[in-house]
């Protein structure tokens, strides 16, 4: 995803910097084939760029601001953490934009990116004529985050559900008569289950910390949050395939 939103900057003729300290083979591959200028560090990034845009698995959203640093210019946390988790990261900078991202990443079709807090206005600017889609909730860092927890409360934890329901059938000897039942009175599920299953195989390790994110922002409003942790139980069967 952030490679894929750097090209579509670069596409703009912005200069994107991404830091290569401690990164793969694969990461750097992408971010050539996406035309970003390498520095070797976040702290050499965070002298040279006016916007850093944070876009991470949730689990490591904390530590990579906490990478940056002293940073004079505006820090886009765009990861799929919590509410809470955003302002906390927030207070470290002084100009501080909470952003969600909603889709697939920017190539073939648009991609949503929810952006709130006092700068928001100017991240979205950046993206004006770009394939992904900036919208401005409000002016209050959180509000972003918590549109992209509710949504993929939603497709991802639903996602979770019908994998859990799958393997309580196989368990109980009954998975291919489930799968011919909904066939016949919800015949959409088979083909959501499989793309469940897609999703899981090639990103579930990501989706772990997205759930416990989302638990808690339930938790902080006094709604159940059992349904994404144990989405997250889950998820967590799933090893990272890369």
């Amino acid at each position: 995803m952030g490679a894929a939103i750097g090209a579509v900057l670069r596409q703009r003729g912005i200069d994107v910097l991404w830091a290569s300290a401690g990164r793969s083979e694969a990461t750097a591959a992408r971010a050539k084939s996406a035309g970003l200028t390498e520095v070797e560090s976040i702290g050499m990034l965070a002298q040279r760029a006016n916007v850093i845009l944070s876009v991470c698995p949730p689990h490591a959203a904390r530590n990579v601001a906490s990478a940056v640093g002293e940073f004079d210019g505006v820090y886009v946390d765009a990861n799929a953490i919590a509410p809470a988790t955003v302002r906390e990261i927030g207070g470290g900078f002084e100009r501080f934009v909470d952003g969600g991202i909603v889709g697939p990443p920017p190539r073939d079709s648009p991609t949503h990116l929810y952006l709130s807090g006092r700068n928001a206005e100017r991240v979205a600017d950046i993206f004006t004529g770009t394939n992904v889609d900036a919208r401005v909730v409000s002016d209050e860092v959180g509000a972003a985050s918590a549109v992209k927890a509710t949504y993929a409360a939603w497709t991802k934890g639903s996602a979770a559900l019908l994998l859990a329901i799958r393997e309580v059938a196989r368990a109980e000897g009954v998975a291919d008569t489930l799968l011919a039942e909904w066939r016949e009175s919800i015949p959409s599920l088979e083909d959501r289950l499989a793309s469940a299953e897609r999703s899981a195989q090639a990103k579930g390790w990501r989706w772990v910390g997205e759930m416990e994110e989302i638990a808690a922002a339930f938790a902080a409003v006094g709604a159940p949050d059992g349904f994404h942790r144990a989405a997250a139980d889950v998820f967590r069967g799933y090893e990272r395939m890369f």
